[in-house]
């Protein structure tokens, strides 16, 4: 079974069986609720949404099947086509949208689609909302338009040149510094709608760069999740080439990872610390990030004298913070930066703006950056689920073992030692528990995550 229903939206692997993966039946049926939803939602009498994907294989004829039930349920579409996660996002407001629907499965491989959910601010749905989707779904709750009134359909081809101009007008982005100082990086884009927004942005600050992967075919050349063991490609372009860094996408554009000028990763949690120190830098604020996330952002709030939150795992949990303390900078660890000066969204193309602005305005490399700020390894493993184990029971019996530890149970198991962490849960997108440890080696933090993965294996036996 490879079909994930959750608040967020719906996820699964192409063909198969209907309600075991995302088959044409399952889209319709889930586009529909949406639809229905948001019907209801808005009140009005004619509803407008955005779709957009990224190059996966099987995007067309998803977005064929969503875009003609929205339509028979009466709404008008506007399709932006192969287009970014936040480019999408950025849309809805632009069009003063009611929705929009975001089809990517964003790091999963090419077996994969789904329908990400987006209300008239450009932002995920919130759990409640998403809960009465997936209720609808379940419940066929629908009422399709009669002819006369069935939905409007046109297509929009400027929708990533409208988001680079919006991302070059941003204060904080200072084109001409890094314009000035001649840049050369390199492009992974994994094959996906990477590799037609960033070339674009990056001739408009006057950066030099070398594609890698960057035709839109959908045929990802490794793993799409931009992890260091994916990314030797890269690593080994950026030396050959003498650039100054690369950038690595993942297929949707909302996941940011940099490589250093000497081939070695950036680290993903590290851009978004990055990011945060420039910001931080210029304007007073708070920063958040999810509980899986490195101590190192913490730390840079403390250098600027302001405050850190931690929230759920999840992009609407982290917005939903941000907005609580008023944050102008936060995200995820896994290269996720949300800058609400343009939107409330993950978004890798803001992300490389501000990331080069803060380069441009240091008499430093990106690897003299990077020694420059606290030194946390991490490590990302998991475990694969089968339908007989438990993970409540699994996480419980963890708890009751190291209940002498400092423990958060706010999204799954995070258990605080002195020097360093492990976070347990359930993913939402894959059917695995993830475990995140950060530790002050790379040695220490492999061993922490294989020292949890052993244990947990010992429960279920």
């Amino acid at each position: 079974m490879s079909l994930i229903k959750s608040i967020s939206g719906i996820r699964g692997t192409i063909g198969g069986k209907i309600n075991d993966n995302l088959t044409p039946i399952d889209t319709v049926k889930f586009a529909a609720a949406y639809g229905t939803w948001l019907k209801t939602n808005s009140g009005k009498e004619k509803c407008k949404v955005i779709i957009g994907r990224d190059a996966r294989i099987s995007g067309q004829m998803v977005s064929q099947l969503v875009s003609s039930t929205l339509q028979g349920l009466g709404i008008d579409v506007v399709d932006l086509g192969l287009s970014t996660t936040p480019t999408v996002e950025v849309m809805v407001p632009h069009f003063q949208a009611d929705g929009g629907i975001i089809l990517t499965a964003s790091h999963n491989p090419k077996q994969w689609n789904a329908l990400k959910l987006l209300n008239a601010k450009g932002e995920f749905v919130s759990g409640n909302d998403g809960a009465e989707i997936l209720r609808i779904a379940e419940a066929d709750e629908f009422n399709f338009a009669e002819v006369d009134d069935l939905g409007n359909y046109e297509t929009f081809d400027d929708a990533i040149k409208i988001h680079i101009e919006q991302i070059l007008a941003l204060p904080l982005v200072n084109a001409k510094a890094i314009a000035e100082k001649k840049f050369k990086v390199v492009i992974d884009a994994v094959n996906s709608t990477g590799g037609i927004s960033i070339p674009p942005l990056l001739d408009k600050l006057g950066v030099e760069y070398v594609k890698m992967y960057c035709d839109p075919t959908g045929h990802f050349p490794h793993n799409p999740e931009p992890l260091k063991e994916h990314l030797t490609d890269i690593s080994k372009k950026v030396i050959e080439e003498k650039a100054d860094f690369g950038i690595v996408v993942d297929p949707d554009v909302d996941r940011l990872a940099i490589i250093s000028e000497d081939g070695e990763m950036f680290g993903e949690e590290y851009t978004l610390v990055a990011v945060a120190d420039y910001v931080l830098g210029k304007v007073g604020s708070g920063t958040v990030s999810n509980l899986s996330s490195s101590r190192a952002l913490r730390d840079i709030a403390s250098k600027h004298n302001q405050t850190y939150a931690a929230s759920a795992v999840g992009e609407v949990n982290v917005v939903e913070k941000m907005k609580e303390i008023g944050a102008k900078i936060g995200g995820e660890g896994n290269g996720g930066i949300i800058y609400p000066e343009l939107h409330y969204g993950r978004d890798s193309l803001v992300g490389i703006a501000l990331f080069l602005s803060h380069l441009a305005e240091q008499e430093k490399s990106v690897k003299e950056m990077r020694d420059a700020y606290p030194s946390y390894f991490m490590g990302k493993k998991k475990i694969e689920l089968t339908p007989e184990i438990n993970v409540d029971e699994l996480l419980k019996k963890v708890e009751e073992k190291y209940q002498s530890e400092e423990i958060s149970t706010v999204d799954g198991v995070k258990i605080d030692f002195e020097d360093q962490w492990v976070h347990l849960r359930k993913s939402n997108t894959e059917p695995i528990i993830r475990i995140y440890t950060e530790a002050p080696t790379q040695e220490k933090a492999d061993a922490l995550a294989d020292r949890f993965i052993s244990e947990l294996s010992s429960f279920t036996n």
